[in-house]
């Protein structure tokens, strides 16, 4: 089979080319196992630990300019692959898949901006890799998983771009950088020639969509999750003697939290309601001023999500009144559940967030009523930017959620908030879970991991690519899981100054 990519056809033609052009040469995968300090419960999951895949991907220019990138994400196996296997086979399969992503990379012919090959690498080869990589697991790894497989190499290569033409890679999504625009960029996965959306984005690329003037501080969102202690009622002596907070008061009271993000069980309609209500009371009493309510795919039906509402508005009209946003009541699979939601998009924001796996997921919300998106960078910083583009062409309200994300995870994933003008501020959840795992990238990035009036501070991203200053992170590496290309033979040590 001949995997060129269609960027990789389009850019035979010399005037679709562009001097910055890069192609990759190299990539190496790592795997960091982290333990959360609590368990995390939402919906019917249950999270104690993870495994971050931590990917270096070297480009390099027509000229021979090499640089190497960074990126990273958890592989949540209960997030984006739910199912009775056991959780090690959908680990397992994950790992591989990730791996297959990085080998692969370094054999394809596709050369461009680092936005423009890391869509056409999804789009021409992550099905393929998937069917490879399921190998015994009985069950295909789905879209959502295999999104998070790719994401960590797809953020390394525009972390990557960035650095080897010494820019911000925000400043690069523009005609100057992009040989394609959004429109020919959403034609390859499934726009057709004649669509009248075509005419929102011929000429246009993501940088017409992102913020003038990003922000450098950002509201902080905290995730109360199903099994979170709210008071000392609920504490069971096991909880880590950690010095951290326990309670959902003292970490409002620490970190001068005003954001709430509250999950629910969506099978259970009581618990729900008395849920919300006691989040609801201790963040009123102590300052919170805005909630969002979490059901994580769980309800099957609206009238579930309007009898929560209603008992809200009818027990707590304040809670009600600063209820932001519901988010992802209902099965990510929206072929296969297109349920009808304008009628409770009709009295509060309704967002995607699992079901948006791509911009295409996006607009078939839309049109079952959904009138917001949560971005995530674990589904690829390439398909979040084109998701971005399409929300907000259709009026479609913006948050940026995370994927508990620690270590280098949190940082493109605080950029894409701060660029993308979210509703408000940005989900920021392993201060609270794994504190512990981000203490090296802390020393270089304080205001990113410590929570300080409400807020996370941006203003030690800087520099090159994402700003990640990977050089100066005193973080040991274990062995690569794979290392192939020019990264092979230990490239990606040199590229840390190690």
């Amino acid at each position: 089979m001949n995997h060129a990519s269609t960027l990789g056809r389009r850019q035979q033609k010399p005037s679709s080319s562009r001097a910055t052009d890069v192609r990759v040469t190299g990539a190496a995968v790592f795997l960091l196992p982290v333990k959360l300090r609590i368990p995390l419960k939402f919906g019917g999951q249950i999270v104690d630990e993870v495994t971050c895949a931590r990917v270096a991907a070297e480009v390099q220019t027509a000229e021979g300019v090499r640089a190497v990138g960074w990126g990273e994400t958890p592989l949540s196996v209960q997030w984006g692959w739910p199912s009775s296997l056991p959780h090690a086979v959908r680990h397992d399969a994950m790992v591989r898949l990730a791996a297959a992503c990085a080998e692969a990379i370094c054999e394809w012919p596709g050369s461009g901006h680092a936005m423009e090959i890391g869509h056409a690498f999804e789009v021409e080869r992550l099905e393929e890799l998937v069917r490879t990589a399921t190998g015994e697991s009985n069950e295909s790894i789905p879209r959502l998983a295999a999104l998070i497989c790719l994401s960590p190499l797809d953020l390394a290569i525009h972390d990557a771009f960035g650095k080897v033409h010494g820019i911000d890679t925000f400043t690069s999504y523009t005609a100057e950088y992009l040989s394609r625009d959004l429109a020919d960029l959403f034609g390859d996965s499934g726009m057709p020639p004649d669509d009248a959306d075509r005419g929102l984005f011929t000429g246009r690329y993501p940088a017409d969509f992102l913020a003038a003037k990003p922000a450098t501080q950002l509201l902080a969102w905290h995730l109360v999750g199903g099994l979170d202690p709210l008071e000392a009622s609920d504490l069971t002596g096991q909880e880590p003697d950690d010095g951290h907070p326990l309670v959902l008061a003292d970490w409002i009271q620490r970190d001068g939290l005003t954001c709430l993000k509250i999950k629910l069980r969506g099978d259970d309609i009581d618990w729900d309601i008395a849920r919300l209500l006691r989040v609801g009371g201790i963040g009123l009493a102590h300052g919170v001023t805005m909630f969002c309510a979490d059901f994580n795919c769980t309800v099957s039906e609206p009238a579930y999500v309007h009898e929560v509402l209603d008992a809200i508005a009818a027990d707590d009209p304040t809670l009600a009144r600063q209820l932001l946003y519901v988010e992802q009541p209902f099965p990510y699979d929206l072929a296969a559940n297109p349920i009808d939601v304008h009628s409770i998009a009709g009295r509060t924001r309704l967002f995607l967030d699992e079901s948006g796996h791509d911009w295409r997921h996006v607009a078939a919300g839309r049109t079952l009523g959904w009138n917001g998106v949560a971005l995530k960078t674990c589904k690829t910083m390439s398909g979040a930017l084109l998701s971005l583009a399409w929300a907000r062409s259709h009026g479609m309200d913006i948050m940026v959620q995370d994927l508990t994300n620690p270590m280098l995870a949190m940082l493109p994933h605080a950029r894409l908030a701060a660029h993308a003008g979210t509703l408000a501020g940005v989900e920021t959840n392993a201060p609270q879970f794994y504190p512990a795992a981000s203490i090296p990238e802390a020393t270089v990035h304080p205001g990113i991991y410590r929570r300080r009036n409400g807020r996370i501070d941006l203003r030690s991203l800087a520099g090159s690519g994402f700003g990640m200053r990977v050089e100066e992170i005193p973080r040991i590496l274990p062995e690569p899981f794979l290392a192939t290309g020019s990264l092979a033979a230990g490239g990606w040590m040199a590229s840390r100054g190690t």
